[in-house]
């Protein structure tokens, strides 16, 4: 039970991170109809927004080491602690979820420019051409990213207090020892209140109102005298931030590399098709449930019965899906019917 239980939290916690990823782009699909390979990369560059600003706070200057007396010895010491003492320290402890700061803006501009610079001139082109050409986009950020970061993953930690695990057993009555790391369910939990916000605004507010109504009919709303587009261009730019504060909170997980965007790209695009093109609640859905599946494939006892069956057993799941559901879980008549 304890092992199910654990397989469960880490299908969670890995399908949040799909989730998040396939949300912003069935939000692209569904105002723009763009099929955009590049929103990994988006996803990578808000974890690189934390490797920045930890290595910003962590600048430092050699200063004496007043500890030791018998010769001069010199230690590094970050210039935030020499100015601000114990609160520089609390910055450094707590880098990662206050990158969060420098994600926002960053991938606001980000977003906002990559739709204005390139995406808006393929809204009438094939989604072959779509995929080409952001595909190619994504492939020039990987690269950049690689130039200035190098090759290697960089490891980020959680803040302090956040590192252990959870006594998670005691919660739910299965006994002490069953624990499980905090950071992950503080991700769980993160990755709730974005696509609880995310629909929230979509569901609740008249600019939200006003894009859902535009993406049915495009034509109508700009009949009344709305601006669909800029509005449109907003809601890219805020998909972009969707992944940007994703990949944030997911580096003390997993350390970033130039990889990242690509290995959640693919699944994330098998996660949308799943819960159906366009479908903003099946891609939440789809992300939680391959997520679990994949969990529960990667547990010994099935790789020892079915070796390799962590590696394909989301597309094996997505076949299945689309042989008995051809539009996905939750997808609609006429969304990629030509």
């Amino acid at each position: 039970m304890d092992a199910i239980f654990i397989q469960i939290l880490n299908g969670l916690d890995k399908g949040a991170a799909y989730a998040l990823i396939a949300l912003g782009l069935t939000l692209v699909f569904g105002t723009l109809g763009i099929v955009n390979f590049a929103h990994g990369a988006l996803f990578m560059l808000g974890a690189f927004c934390a490797v920045t600003f930890q290595k910003l706070v962590t600048i430092s200057a050699k200063i004496r080491d007043e500890n030791i007396t018998a010769f001069a010895a010199y230690k590094e010491q970050p210039y935030i602690e020499t100015w601000f003492g114990d609160i520089g320290t609390t910055i450094i402890n707590y880098s990662v979820p206050l990158s969060i700061l420098l994600a926002i803006p960053f991938m606001l501009l980000v977003g906002y420019v990559m739709e204005r610079g390139l995406i808006k001139h393929f809204y009438k082109r094939s989604h072959a051409e779509q995929i080409l050409v952001t595909f190619g986009l994504a492939i020039v950020i990987q690269e950049i990213i690689k130039a200035y970061f190098g090759a290697n993953p960089i490891p980020q930690s959680a803040p302090a207090f956040l590192a252990g695990s959870a006594d998670v057993g005691s919660w739910v009555g299965l006994g002490k020892n069953l624990v499980y790391p905090w950071w992950r369910l503080v991700y769980l939990c993160f990755s709730g209140v974005i696509i609880f916000a995310v629909f929230a605004f979509l569901q609740f507010t008249t600019y939200g109102m006003v894009v859902r109504a535009g993406m049915w009919d495009r034509e109508t709303v700009g009949l009344l005298g709305i601006n669909i587009q800029r509005r449109f261009t907003i809601v890219f730019a805020l998909a972009a931030v969707v992944a940007g504060v994703a990949g944030v909170m997911y580096t003390p997980i997993l350390p970033p590399d130039y990889h990242l965007g690509m290995e959640f790209l693919v699944l994330s695009f098998v996660v949308v098709v799943v819960g159906g093109m366009g479908s903003l609640g099946g891609a939440v859905l789809a992300g939680f449930l391959l997520g679990i599946v994949q969990s529960f494939a990667s547990m010994n006892e099935i790789k020892d019965i079915l070796p390799g069956i962590d590696q394909i057993i989301l597309y094996l799941v997505a076949v299945i899906i689309l042989l008995v559901l051809p539009r996905g879980l939750l997808g609609k008549t006429g969304v990629m019917d030509e």
